[in-house]
């Protein structure tokens, strides 16, 4: 995928992300696909580059909706596969990327699929996606490695429109060594960083901010308390909302957040592998930082992780 297409899915994992974009009416499965490896299924596993469009795997999804056999189906339609994934879903496209998420993410971010073919009927639609190779016969299922939880949407500029203030923000952060924290991320800023393919020179230091770190918190635990992981909150505030609704005067606001690592030194690590991540801890502009966690307290029992980067309005 060139650089124009990269920066594309980049734009488009962010609009999810930050404005809740997720919720309108999507054209059809294709664009639900793109988006979740765009985005990583909304951080629960790496992003990965967007498929093709196959008419010869359209012909494979028809016969496996009409009752073939997945694997006889994509072998009959004449594409020789070396791994393949399927899903089907029922209801509208903006349903169906909850559904995705909750039960076929690994399948949709298989990173060495290529193509992909849809078949539509009804309310249901049934996707069909492959790694092309030479020999039909070794076509198999494609077994997902287990990734960690990560998910990262890059800066953006504040909201235009005023939000009444998050009900859920808390008093003060949970105890955690903040000063570890920023430790690891100030050195990263200080000897620069290769973020994926793209290099970030060293930039100044940022500084812990109270005020930013309440906001996290208060992000942490209503994800933590509501079993959910997304940058907007269930009363669909973005991280530039909340950071608003607390007083801060914020000229731009980035945050990273995570589920799973059980240190300060693996959250930093996790975030540093990941380019999303990585380019906003590495973002010049950025001057103040606020860092918490909340442990998992309905299906979930790990941690949730908040980093809020901010450049202050001067």
């Amino acid at each position: 995928m060139n650089a124009a297409m990269k920066s594309l899915w980049r734009c488009l994992a962010v609009l999810l992300v930050i404005t809740g974009a997720g919720r309108a009416a999507f054209a059809d499965g294709l664009y639900v696909v793109q988006t979740l490896r765009a985005g990583g299924c909304g951080g629960l596993v790496p992003s990965a580059q967007a498929l093709q469009k196959s008419s010869t795997l359209d012909q494979a999804a028809a016969q496996w909706a009409g009752g073939h056999a997945a694997d006889a189906a994509i072998e009959h339609s004449g594409y020789h596969a070396q791994q393949w994934a399927t899903l089907h879903y029922r209801g509208a496209d903006n349903q169906a990327f909850q559904q995705l998420r909750n039960a076929g993410c690994r399948n949709v971010l298989g990173a060495t699929l290529r193509d992909i073919g849809i078949y539509h009927q009804g309310q249901d639609t049934w996707l069909v996606m492959a790694a092309p190779g030479r020999d039909a016969g070794s076509a198999a299922p494609l077994a997902m490695p287990r990734t960690p939880a990560i998910v990262a949407a890059t800066p953006t500029a504040p909201a235009t429109h005023t939000s009444a203030p998050a009900t859920h923000v808390a008093a003060a952060p949970a105890p955690i060594d903040a000063s570890r924290v920023l430790k690891l991320v100030n050195a990263a800023r200080e000897h620069g960083a290769l973020c994926g393919s793209r290099s970030f020179a060293p930039v100044p230091p940022v500084r812990l901010s109270d005020q930013l770190a309440d906001v996290a918190y208060g992000h942490a635990t209503d994800m933590a308390e509501h079993n959910y992981f997304e940058h907007e909150d269930l009363q669909g505030h973005t991280p530039a909302d909340r950071v608003k609704a607390a007083g801060y005067a914020e000229k731009l606001v980035g945050e990273n957040i995570a589920y799973g690592p059980t240190s300060a030194d693996e959250v930093v690590q996790g975030w540093l592998d990941s380019p999303g991540h990585c380019e906003n801890i590495m973002d010049p502009r950025f001057a103040e930082m606020g860092i918490a966690y909340a442990p998992g307290r309905v299906q979930r029992h790990g941690l949730y992780w908040v980093q809020l980067l901010v450049a202050p309005r001067v």
